[in-house]
């Protein structure tokens, strides 16, 4: 979906434009715009929310009559207070060159529209730029019944935003969220009542779902690393602990990774460590991103990206104070595990210092501390000390540590039958992409959500969520998928 027609139209056009390719019928109420306060005659607030706004549309009325056809002020198609949703547009004056309206601020407008009209649910659609680009939100507002009998229409509870829609470039989480609310006007599931859309769009904007398909996404992702790495110390354990150990390792490189992410959302991890093009082109030597056939060969288990991006990054920079990340040299600082490793595999080394000298912090926590260490008891031929390798962060030509490319940056079928414990069709077939691809085409915020207002995307609590659930998904007694039970569900889900 291109949205630039926001940028050049007036904002009418754009947002009949918008709705007709959603494929929503809309009965249409005004061409002018009208004054903020005359509206918002009951709710309007004089503070700094409400000075924001620059002009309101009152675009129209999406009911049955609209679905069918009908003008929406046909008597004979007037069934209750509730069988309509309003829309209105909303533009917002400029805060300055940088700042974008905050998610409080959207949300407060929006319920006040809610509020004022309370018999009839209401869709706010905001269009607000900064010096760098302009942007659309989406705001739609939870109904609730009065517990009093006597008051009549309904409550605004929480508002739910897709907000910050950058329409110079637009986020791939975003576009999916989109697609997702064009709805179907012909077929099994066609939207033909307003009834339907209204469910339609609630469940689109459920936060709930979103954190569903995530994790579905990231479990498959799950079971078909588990089947494709090796960590080294894997190979000093029967086939069973072998499993186990490598499930672990799984679950850290996901917790750590997860982390990773958020902390970019913060501009604070350069975008370029996860762009396949730069990568190739200006990072690492022998990128192997695509699996070639089922059958391994020597390019697919290199492990370039896992071992001089992410090791590095985890190891040597999150865990790394700043003006202290440099490489470690041949026979020098040889088990010093906050020191860059893999400097071959680089096209130009420094350039990966370079990158993230200037905007990574030193995290200084446990997550990112490599777990390779010193056998307590056990020493060398010339006494030096035995490294245990469990992260396998080392240049040595016999570390056993596979982690291929294609795992973040292509895709595959494989059968998951046997880890779900089910023989349907679905699951014996199912695709799965790389976890960067994953991770790219959901929209994560750096702010929680709250009870009364929520981002559709993914938020900072996920991280809990999802370590804890994906160990419960694995259980090492009988090394088979255990599916999280019902209040482990609705953990995940809440």
């Amino acid at each position: 979906m291109n949205l630039s027609y926001f940028q050049h139209t007036d904002f009418l056009s754009a947002l009949k434009k918008f709705f007709h390719e959603l494929e929503v019928p809309i009965n249409y109420l005004a061409d002018d715009p009208i004054e903020a306060k005359e509206i918002l005659s009951d709710t309007y607030k004089d503070n700094e929310s409400f000075k924001l706004i620059n002009e309101v549309y009152f675009l129209g009325i999406v009911d049955d009559a609209a679905f069918d056809g009908y003008d929406s002020l046909s008597p004979e198609k007037i069934k209750s207070d509730y069988d309509g949703l309003l829309i209105f547009g909303v533009s917002l004056y400029q805060r300055n060159n940088t700042l974008l309206p905050t998610r409080s601020q959207l949300a407060e407008i929006s319920r006040a529209f809610n509020r004022q009209f309370f018999y009839t649910p209401v869709v706010v659609v905001f269009h607000y730029k900064d010096s760098n680009a302009d942007y659309l939100a989406l705001a739609n507002t939870e109904r609730l019944k009065y517990k009093q009998e006597w008051r009549e229409g309904e409550k605004a509870g929480k508002v739910i935003l897709l907000r910050d829609i950058n329409l110079n470039q637009t986020h791939a989480g975003h576009l999916r969220i989109l697609k997702e609310l064009r709805i179907p006007r012909t077929g099994n599931k066609k939207i033909d009542t307003f009834a339907s859309l209204y469910q339609y769009w609630q469940d689109v904007f459920s936060v709930s779902l979103l954190n569903k398909k995530f994790y579905e996404e990231l479990s498959n992702w799950y079971f078909w690393a588990a089947t494709q790495v090796r960590f080294p110390l894997e190979s000093q354990f029967g086939a069973d602990r072998s499993h186990d150990e490598r499930a672990t390792h799984v679950i850290r490189l996901l917790t750590r990774f997860l982390f990773v992410w958020f902390i970019k959302e913060k501009k604070l991890i350069p975008e370029e460590l996860f762009n396949q093009d730069y990568i190739e082109s200006k990072l690492l030597k022998d990128f192997n991103p695509y699996k070639k056939d089922d059958l391994l060969q020597a390019s697919d288990i290199d492990s370039h990206y896992y071992k001089a991006i992410l090791q590095n990054l985890f190891f040597a920079t999150l865990n790394q104070e700043m003006g202290k990340r440099a490489y470690r040299r041949n026979r020098q600082n040889m088990n010093v595990t906050n020191l860059l490793r893999y400097e071959s595999l680089f096209k130009e080394p420094e350039q990966f210092i370079e990158l993230v000298e200037s905007i990574v912090p030193f995290m200084n926590g446990g997550l990112f501390e490599c777990l390779d260490r010193p056998h307590p008891t056990e020493k060398g031929k010339q006494g030096g000390e035995v490294i245990i390798y469990e992260d396998g962060f080392s240049d040595r030509n016999d570390n056993k540590l596979i982690v291929p490319d294609y795992l973040f940056f292509g895709e595959d079928v494989i059968d998951l039958s046997k880890e779900h414990g089910s023989k349907s069709k679905k699951y014996k077939q199912v695709d799965v992409k790389g976890l960067i691809k994953i991770f790219e085409s959901y929209k994560f915020t750096i702010a929680e959500n709250t009870p009364i207002e929520e981002d559709v995307a993914l938020d900072p609590e996920l991280l809990g969520k999802v370590f804890e659930n994906l160990l419960a998904s694995y259980n090492p007694e009988t090394r088979l998928s255990k599916r999280p039970t019902k209040k482990q569900q609705y953990h995940l889900n809440s």
